[in-house]
């Protein structure tokens, strides 16, 4: 669903589409149309309402002198934690595997328990903690009622290995910016 600028009616600007969970308009990539329908898949057939959805949630990773803002697609909410972390991407899942990891290692003072990563046509749902593919395609993806926050361990990530982590995510990040661009 490509619509036209609306400031000159054109369509050579920038196409953008708007966000199911949000509503704002966002620039229409291939990524970002995986985004919409994992959203819609979350909504429509997992059972979770817009409200537990947080949708690019931007955070500060500091690391060797820079520091990083990068961006977490999708983030689950139940009873005030953050339970499931989605990367929407195109291409490979195996490349953004890791990725996704040390953006739920990182992002909060504990572990989001799941990392699920996405192409749209294939799905890994991996346990934080192990690092482990836990289910794979989309029905692997946990409903709101197959997830209970009270019964999740929400562990922090080892002092002596979150510096290694942040420079893993910048590493991957700055690969995954590369990709980005050129589609």
């Amino acid at each position: 669903m490509t619509e036209k600028c609306e400031g000159c009616g054109s369509d050579s600007c920038e196409p953008t589409i708007t966000d199911f969970i949000t509503g704002e308009k966002t620039p229409d990539t291939l990524a970002e149309r995986v985004r919409q329908k994992t959203e819609r898949f979350l909504v429509e057939d997992k059972n979770y309402s817009k409200s537990d959805i947080e949708v690019g949630i931007e955070f500060e990773v500091a690391s060797g002198g820079e520091t990083y803002r990068p961006s977490a697609d999708l983030i689950i909410n139940m009873e005030g934690k953050r339970v499931v972390i989605i990367k929407c991407i195109y291409g490979s899942l195996t490349a953004g595997e890791r990725l996704t990891l040390s953006y739920a290692r990182l992002l909060d003072s504990y572990q989001i328990p799941f990392a699920i990563i996405t192409n749209g046509v294939e799905t890994d749902v991996l346990d934080t903690v192990s690092g482990n593919v836990i289910g794979s395609g989309a029905d692997a993806i946990p409903s709101k009622d197959e997830l209970n926050p009270g019964e999740l361990k929400f562990i922090e990530y080892p002092k002596e290995r979150v510096e290694k982590e942040k420079r893993i995510l910048a590493a991957f990040e700055s690969i995954d910016e590369a990709m980005c661009s050129n589609l």
